[in-house]
């Protein structure tokens, strides 16, 4: 395992974008986070993830969520690059070690999570890394795809202080949306045909109705437009919204 200092040499200067486009360093930088596991609350089950620190302590922490790959090396870039940044970062594994590919094997794995398990899964998580003597108890979620929906129903299972979801699916029931504790961003694109005007647009009604904080941004883009991986990747649309990202985490965590 890489050691954080030779971690902070190899990010350097480099843009996030850049850091997540080049598979060699991201394997790099990913090898060198702490692995982590913990038996979850409800069903006794062993869940894995990864853990980057950052150099002061104690700080807030921020769980990430990944795409319908799984917890991959661009996942953990980015939670090394929250701690650069000065938080507590845990990248959880919803998928059991799976780690897709293609798009088939991917939609196949997500199909595969049972949900009352990922809810364990993701309040275990919130309530270990809270009670942890090296956080400030404060705690943001983030997660993108799939892991943008989970990013919200962790919130709905376990007090979190700012919630951000990037394209992820959304619910519009107002009494599930009023277990929220702390304000949600989200991160939508116009020419996502999953995540859509509709269905965001019941989720911001909900959320009036229930009286939580939100934010809502759309971007000329499509759906996974902040993944320099993807095809569909828009550069100066995803760093717009990871300088909002990281702004709402700075004004709700620290």
């Amino acid at each position: 395992m890489t050691d954080r200092r030779t971690i902070l040499q190899m990010m350097g200067g480099i843009p996030l974008a850049g850091l997540l486009a080049d598979p060699v360093l991201a394997a790099a930088i990913a090898d060198g986070l702490e692995p982590v596991s913990i038996t979850t609350s409800k069903t006794g089950k062993k869940v894995n993830g990864v853990i980057a620190m950052p150099e002061r302590l104690p700080a807030p922490v921020i769980v990430l969520v990944h795409e319908w790959w799984g917890l991959n090396d661009q996942i953990k870039t980015v939670a090394a690059e929250f701690a650069r940044l000065g938080y507590v970062a845990l990248a959880v594994d919803l998928m059991d070690g799976q780690v897709a590919t293609t798009p088939d094997k991917a939609r196949a794995q997500m199909g595969a999570v049972k949900a009352d398990e990922a809810n364990d899964t993701m309040a275990s998580w919130i309530n270990w890394v809270q009670s942890r003597d090296d956080t400030t108890g404060k705690l943001g979620t983030v997660g993108w795809c799939f892991g943008g929906g989970w990013s919200l129903n962790g919130s709905l299972v376990a007090p979190v202080d700012a919630t951000v979801i990037y394209y992820g699916r959304l619910t519009d029931d107002a009494a599930r949306l009023g277990a929220l504790k702390g304000p949600v961003l989200g991160h939508f694109a116009t020419e996502d045909g999953w995540i859509d005007k509709a269905m965001v647009g019941g989720f911001t009604k909900a959320m009036d109705a229930a009286g939580k904080s939100h934010t809502t941004h759309w971007y000329e883009a499509n759906h996974a437009f902040a993944n320099p991986t993807s095809a569909r990747y828009d550069e100066a649309d995803a760093k717009l919204a990871w300088e909002r990202t990281t702004k709402f985490f700075e004004e709700n965590l620290t």
